[in-house]
């Protein structure tokens, strides 16, 4: 019998990276390009069946996936939404660069709340710059900074996207 698991992650970031056309993505498999910006939190949830553990057993993980309105800087009532978080998808727009400068302090925060959650970096959009190396490698060295597995996602083209939320469900 395969057991369950349950595991809330939060997706963070500033507005009009990605997240909430990434949750549409893994949850709907659907892409749009009307940005629609979200306040407070969406909770969405995704069964993955058979996710391979750390221990080598298989589990179905039901992921709820808390798509938090864009920051632009920490403010206390995000605590609530990190509250009781197994991992986190920090989100970052590879076209805009500002967009990274807010994530070490969002994930400064989300790890002092839970300090035993995975964290991951989507590097959102790469469909927009594929043959930009020089930007690549700068997301690289950022993610080397917040010691953090990056994936390069694209919720237009669903590069990466099924990959970075596997990845999460496998190592929390």
């Amino acid at each position: 019998m395969t057991s369950i698991i349950k595991k809330k992650i939060c997706l963070l970031g500033s507005f009009g990276v990605g997240k909430t056309s990434l949750v549409r993505r893994f949850v709907y498999d659907v892409f749009d390009d009307l940005y629609l910006s979200t306040i407070g939190v969406k909770v969405s949830q995704k069964s993955l069946p058979a996710v391979k553990r750390k221990d080598g057993s298989t589990a179905q993980v039901e992921l709820i996936v808390w798509d938090i309105e864009g920051q632009d800087k920490f403010s206390d009532y995000m605590l609530s939404y990190y509250t009781g978080a197994a991992g986190a998808i920090l989100v970052a727009d590879l076209t805009w660069k500002e967009s990274w400068q807010v994530l070490p302090e969002l994930v400064a925060h989300f790890k002092e709340m839970n300090p035993e959650a995975v964290t991951v970096l989507a590097a959102n959009k790469v469909d927009l710059i594929l043959t930009d190396q020089e930007q690549k490698e700068a997301l690289k060295q950022f993610a080397k900074k917040l010691d953090v597995k990056y994936f390069f996602t694209s919720a237009k083209t669903g590069a990466q996207v099924e990959t970075v939320f596997t990845y999460l469900a496998q190592n929390m």
